[in-house]
């Protein structure tokens, strides 16, 4: 059988780190990026510009490159920065070299920094243009690099994680159970991607999905969220998504293209993951 290749961006926890995982067990080999490439990594994720936070997160490249192994797939760990376009592209041309393409893009990974729980008066415009370069044009990078591949295949699945920050507005002010301009306005660009390129693909046999993952309790939701009004306790595990995606993966995408898979309630409702209670409210 020809390699199954899935390339998946924020792998190093999260979403990201449950999307390698479930694909591993779909039988893909996962391209994992991220920053954080070893355990305990102090990196600034303070999502105000009022203090500074750089206390190590957990998770890793290479705990979820470990987790992918163990299911008896191979990970590739590459390094790189949704800020920085040059890591991504070197990242995409690694895989291509080692293992021929990439038939599964994850764009998972967002912007983490200030301006994220700030109110738009508060927000330095550089901050601004960080979500968007993050949000949106690192994920269009990545699938400009992945694209031709994946026509010439015939084949391809592109996952967009979007968000309800992308349609509905915030119950309250950013750092008060809300979330920035910067958040929300670079999601919302990101969710109208799946469906213009879409159009522009129909017949070629690739397909683009958004996935919306409700309210997820990550790790860094549990460690830093709560300071901004957001119970992680309250959130649904990650592996909820991960299961999503994979069975996206496994030749279920066909039907959603250019549309929005609600993550959660599509898992409770196939039954992907046995003893799940089910959707859990979002708190918007």
């Amino acid at each position: 059988m020809a390699r199954q290749v899935a390339f998946v961006t924020g792998a190093s926890r999260g979403i990201g780190m449950a999307c390698a995982v479930h694909l591993a067990g779909a039988g893909f080999d996962v391209a994992l990026t991220a920053r954080t490439v070893h355990e305990g990594e102090a990196r600034e994720h303070s999502s105000t510009v009022q203090r500074s936070d750089t206390r190590p997160l957990p998770g890793s490249l290479t705990a979820t490159a470990a987790a992918v192994r163990a299911t008896g797939q191979e990970a590739l760990v590459l390094p790189a920065d949704l800020l920085d376009r040059a890591s991504l592209g070197a990242a995409v041309a690694r895989v291509q070299e080692r293992w021929g393409g990439v038939d599964v893009l994850v764009n998972n990974g967002r912007y983490i920094g200030p301006g994220h729980m700030d109110r738009f008066v508060d927000t330095p415009i550089g901050l601004l243009d960080q979500h968007l370069e993050a949000n949106v044009m690192a994920p269009l990078v990545l699938l400009r690099e992945c694209l031709p591949g994946m026509v010439a295949r015939g084949s391809g699945l592109v996952v967009n994680i979007t968000s309800s920050v992308a349609w509905t507005d915030p119950p309250a002010p950013a750092g008060e159970g809300g979330w920035g301009l910067g958040y929300a306005m670079s999601k919302g660009a990101l969710h109208r991607v799946a469906g213009l390129v879409q159009l522009e693909l129909a017949g070629t046999g690739v397909v683009l999905v958004n996935v919306d993952p409700g309210f997820i309790a990550t790790e860094r939701m549990a460690q830093d969220m709560a300071a901004f009004g957001f119970d992680a306790s309250a959130g649904a595990p990650p592996d909820v998504i991960g299961v999503v995606v994979a069975w996206l993966a496994d030749g279920h995408a066909a039907e959603w293209a250019g549309g929005v898979v609600p993550g959660q309630q599509l898992c409770h409702d196939h039954g992907l993951l046995p003893g799940w209670p089910g959707p859990v409210a979002n708190p918007v």
